[in-house]
């Protein structure tokens, strides 16, 4: 008997330590995944919550991310195969496809659909109107780019001329634009947050207006990956598309100071009064889509604004830049 009971707990022991190593096995063979975004920004909130929460790494993923500060620089990072999704500006997406190129990456989540910039002054403008920029200077973005585009978009549609009644400096690299700004360079500048924010604490600028508020609703950051990618990797598109829709809805659910705590790991360098005051300011104006889900009619709207700016040779139809089918299953699941 004594001999029988032995084997048992044996046995036993044995399936203990088996499920223990299956464990560790299922964590180990999590699915690696490149991830480039165009900046680290609080602009893309949904993004590090489902980082910080574990949403993707429980669909199974590992992600890594790189950050690309250029949205032509995330472009050349999914051309060149060094990463295998990035975060970047449709723009980016809409000028490969009209150079010609037959592998050109597709969108197949939207993350955020308005602009996430905001105008920085140098004093104190409560009453600030877009016609206040006649006869001044406004330290831009790079040419071509959304922060440039949507910016000489807002400013036309206010009746004013570029060159002749605004001046746009476009020549101070988009990690430098703040430090221009402090050292005494233009009158205005478009900064995303934190830096926006930094540079209103630091008593060096106010906001004083949003681009995203100013331009409406566009897809202005969406998540790309290469159409032959997508085609042999359905699952993990679905998978990494599912956790950006959890951290979506997440965001859409819970209070800013909430929203802080969990991404501040990712901004070491602020706290949690600074991210609130962000994350207030991007939840009231609508910043975040609730659901990955492509807008057609943003499309629209982003196409415009670049045909208005001469940056665009040839309007895209939308199915053949947008694969929504992704974003459409996880949000019917």
């Amino acid at each position: 008997m004594k001999k029988k009971i032995c084997i048992t707990i044996a046995s036993l022991l044995c399936l203990t330590v088996g499920v223990g190593c299956s464990s560790q096995q299922k964590e180990t063979t999590l699915t690696p995944v490149r991830l480039n975004e165009v900046v680290h920004s609080v602009f893309y909130a949904p993004q590090y919550v489902a980082q910080e929460l574990g949403f993707f790494a429980e669909e199974g993923l590992d992600v890594t991310v790189a950050v690309g500060n250029g949205a032509d620089k995330s472009m050349t990072a999914l051309l060149s195969d060094s990463a295998d999704i990035a975060l970047l500006g449709t723009e980016a997406g809409i000028y490969v496809y009209n150079e010609g190129k037959e592998d050109y990456p597709k969108a197949f989540a939207q993350l955020t659909q308005r602009a996430g910039n905001f105008l920085v002054s140098r004093t104190d403008e409560p009453d600030f109107e877009w016609a206040d920029l006649k006869g001044k200077s406004v330290i831009g973005g790079r040419l071509g780019g959304m922060p440039e585009l949507v910016l000489e978009y807002v400013i036309k549609e206010n009746g004013m001329k570029i060159g002749d009644e605004v001046e746009i400096i476009n020549n101070i690299d988009f990690t430098s634009t703040a430090g221009a700004f402090t050292g005494n360079v233009g009158d205005y500048t478009v900064e995303f947050e934190p830096v926006a924010t930094t540079l209103e604490q630091n008593g060096s600028g106010y906001i004083v207006a949003s681009l995203g508020e100013a331009s409406g609703y566009v897809p202005y950051t969406v998540y790309m990956a290469r159409d032959d990618f997508m085609t042999e990797h359905p699952d993990i598109i679905e998978a990494f598309t599912r956790a950006i829709y959890r951290g979506q809805q997440w965001v859409e659910e819970h209070p800013s100071k909430e929203i802080a705590k969990i991404i501040l790991p990712q901004f070491p360098e602020s706290d949690v009064e600074t991210l609130t005051t962000i994350i207030e300011r991007y939840k009231t104006q609508d910043t975040w889509k609730t659901d990955p889900v492509f807008s057609e009619d943003g499309f629209t709207l982003i196409q415009d604004i670049m045909e208005q700016g001469g940056e665009l040779s040839q309007r895209v139809p939308f199915t053949d830049l947008v694969r929504n089918e992704f974003a459409e299953k996880v949000t019917k699941q």
